[in-house]
């Protein structure tokens, strides 16, 4: 919550506690109701009840939004949206992954792909990153999610200009670093080739990697390239028998959660579907494992890059343009990392029930 939003609520309260409560008219009295279950006749038994006085209705107030209330920042990087929690006076999350839940529904909860944790550094890092899905399941890591973080960290800890931080995740040490344009360059660290790894049932095809390897779903056999980015992608520019993919033309919500689900992949995969518009330009669309249809995923573009470089379709540094917006990526070849930007934005701070 805001200072100034803090200061009104605070205002409110003293006021409410300070002004007395009305005397209700003799002949009419408007008076909340309860049902009695117990009642056995047709017409429903009614209890009234009264606040004792205002000041214990402001200091019902102030307990619940102690007790209750979980304060956030909404952040969005291309579109991928999160619930930004300030967790760094625990190691536990503040909410259960089925309260995360409710609180990524867009019409019942705050509405979010994910929610996502600043917790205690550990192992030399400075903070830990946690996040659980919109599904309440909880992924290794999340490339837009981690520029969120940084912007976050930034804001709490009211830092300007170009900083870095180092995170610990599910997938390693991640290393964002806030640019002088308000963009954010992560180091991604090294794609992860071997099948097992990713993991992926599927057999090699290319020294230990799994590149362009046959894929049945849905009737059709897809051409396929796993990469994990500390969580596993599954990255194909179409089938054998269309060479050509137009991704806007996909029916995302059925075939997505076909490939999420197949039995070659035992941890669920992240699922790229790119079109190739350039060796220097890709376009993808994406289903993500326990978020499903999503406006950007970091990781995954990232993972698009090296499969398209794996694949011969382009080099290594390329635009990767997603539903929300392009990325910059770029897998070096010096020291095998991958490097990608860009944007991540505040929407609105908030307090949510749960």
């Amino acid at each position: 919550m805001s200072s100034a939003a803090a200061a009104a609520a605070t205002s409110f309260a003293a006021k409410v506690a300070a002004t007395p409560a009305p005397a209700p008219a003799p002949s009419r009295r408007c008076l909340p109701l309860r049902w009695n279950p117990s009642a056995r006749r047709g017409v429903a038994a009614m209890a009234v009840s009264t606040p004792r006085s205002a000041a214990a209705a402001a200091a019902f107030l102030e307990r619940r939004e102690s007790e209750r209330a979980l304060h956030f920042v909404k952040y969005q990087g291309l579109g991928n949206d999160f619930i930004m929690v300030d967790n760094r006076d625990s190691a536990v999350p503040k909410v259960t992954p089925e309260e995360a839940a409710k609180l990524c529904d867009r019409n019942f909860g705050v509405g979010a792909d994910g929610v996502i944790f600043v917790m205690p550094g550990v192992n030399g890092a400075d903070y830990t990153m946690r996040i659980f899905n919109s599904d309440g399941s909880e992924p290794e890591m999340c490339g837009n999610g981690v520029r969120c973080f940084a912007r976050f960290i930034a804001e709490l800890e009211n830092l300007q200009g170009t900083h870095s931080f180092k995170i610990h995740t599910g997938a390693g040490l991640i290393i964002p670093e806030i640019q002088n344009d308000g963009k954010v360059k992560v180091d991604m660290g090294q794609p992860i080739l071997s099948g097992p790894d990713i993991p992926t049932k599927l057999p090699s095809t290319k020294n230990e990697a799994v590149v362009q390897a046959d894929l049945a779903v849905d009737g059709s056999t897809w051409q396929v390239t796993c990469v994990s980015m500390g969580n596993p992608h599954c990255v194909t520019f179409g089938t054998k028998e269309l060479k050509v993919l137009h991704v806007d033309d996909l029916k995302l919500s059925d075939i997505g959660p076909k490939f999420e689900h197949h039995e070659m992949f035992p941890a669920r995969t992240n699922t790229e579907f790119v079109e190739v518009l350039s060796r220097s330009h890709l376009k993808m669309r994406v289903w993500e494992r326990g978020a499903g249809a999503t406006l950007a995923c970091g990781t995954g573009a990232c993972a698009v890059v090296v499969a398209a470089v794996l694949e011969g379709r382009a080099e290594r540094k390329c635009v990767v343009d997603l539903p929300g917006g392009p990325l910059e990526i770029q897998w070096r070849e010096d020291d095998n990392h991958i490097y990608m930007t860009g944007p991540a934005e505040a929407v609105f701070y908030g307090s949510a029930v749960h």
